[in-house]
């Protein structure tokens, strides 16, 4: 009934957590969605974001994906359902509520091929020694990128952990003023002998960085 009852008026429920402030879950033209204050999380633009990075990748060859920022799953949905990727993944997201929100409000939850941890993104790169064949990074608090995943020790970390031909896909601004703090970390990137991809205004808001091997 809700889904049918969105196409006339979205629905929407919250839920406060410590990590993201008010959460909302909202059924908006027949789709759930789930948002921050002013952003969207999981299951609407950002999930035509990222589908949009995933098509500069040639997923055959993936066969090991880590997601830096789980949110509520929808980038593992993209990748399980338009793309028919199958392949283990390993998911990072800080926050507990939104864990919970993946699992019971869009069906998102460990298996075989599916493995979650529950802690910071920057402690995981940070003692991970598994390497991956594709990394996506997509570390929001509301709008903004926090800083220290911005920086050159965060970037060193996530090159450690990319196989040696895999790809990264970095969620990387939404306000145009964001890009600034980026070109020094471009530059920066450029240096470490990848190809380096920057495509600005992805569904006219989001600018993101892929790194492809040379």
């Amino acid at each position: 009934m809700k889904q049918l009852l969105s196409y006339i008026l979205p629905i929407t429920k919250t839920i406060e957590s410590k990590h993201s402030g008010t959460l909302e879950i909202t059924w908006h033209n027949g789709k759930k969605h789930l948002n921050s204050q002013n952003a969207n999380y999981s299951y609407g633009s950002l999930q035509r974001i990222l589908k949009y990075g995933l098509e500069k990748i040639n997923l055959s060859k993936v066969n090991t994906t880590l997601i830096l920022g789980m949110g509520g799953g929808s980038v593992i949905e993209t990748l399980r359902q338009d793309f028919n990727y199958n392949k283990p993944i390993t998911a990072v997201e800080i926050d507990p509520v939104i864990i919970d929100i993946a699992d019971t409000e869009f069906g998102i939850s460990e298996n075989e091929n599916l493995k979650i941890h529950c802690i910071d993104a920057l402690e995981f790169v940070q003692n991970s020694t598994q390497t991956f064949d594709l990394i996506i990074v997509d570390l929001y608090i509301d709008l903004s990128v926090p800083s220290q995943f911005i920086s050159e020790a965060f970037w060193d970390n996530i090159i450690k952990l990319k196989s040696s031909k895999g790809d990264v896909i970095f969620n990387a601004s939404v306000k145009d003023a964001k890009n600034q703090a980026l070109k020094p970390l471009i530059e920066y990137l450029k240096t470490k002998t990848y190809k380096v991809e920057v495509f600005e205004k992805v569904n006219n808001t989001n600018t993101l960085i892929i790194l492809k091997h040379l």
